[in-house]
């Protein structure tokens, strides 16, 4: 059940950033418009789509699961400071919440590993 229990986890911490990443890329511009708004350089954001893509293609294949989970941990606390630190708004409030909720079960998967169905197990 457990080794169930973290591919499931996985997929579902996985699937955000593979789709964050695909809506970067298809408004690319607006993505780069928003994060110079925050005053985030707009140079940044391919390397934001490779973290974010590339991330989560791993944890879903399960390769170097403890490492990437411990990436995208910190990415989703530093995205959560930046761009959700307005929590005198209401949506604010929730998203920057789930952006550590998010992180909170990235370290916790960082900690435990991929568990027997993955790469990193093999």
């Amino acid at each position: 059940m457990r080794d169930t229990a973290y591919l499931i986890g996985r997929f579902l911490l996985a699937q955000i950033f593979v789709i964050a990443a695909w809506g970067k890329i298809t408004a690319y511009a607006g993505t780069a418009g928003y994060m110079a708004a925050y005053g985030v350089p707009t140079f940044l954001l391919p390397l934001v789509i490779v973290l974010e893509m590339g991330g989560g293609i791993l944890l879903l294949i399960g390769w170097q699961v403890r490492l990437t989970a411990l990436a995208l941990g910190i990415y989703s606390i530093i995205a959560a400071i930046i761009f959700h630190h307005d929590i005198g708004q209401g949506m604010q409030k929730i998203l920057l919440m789930s952006d550590l909720a998010f992180a909170g079960g990235l370290f916790v998967l960082s900690g435990s590993g991929a568990g027997r169905y993955s790469l990193d197990r093999r």
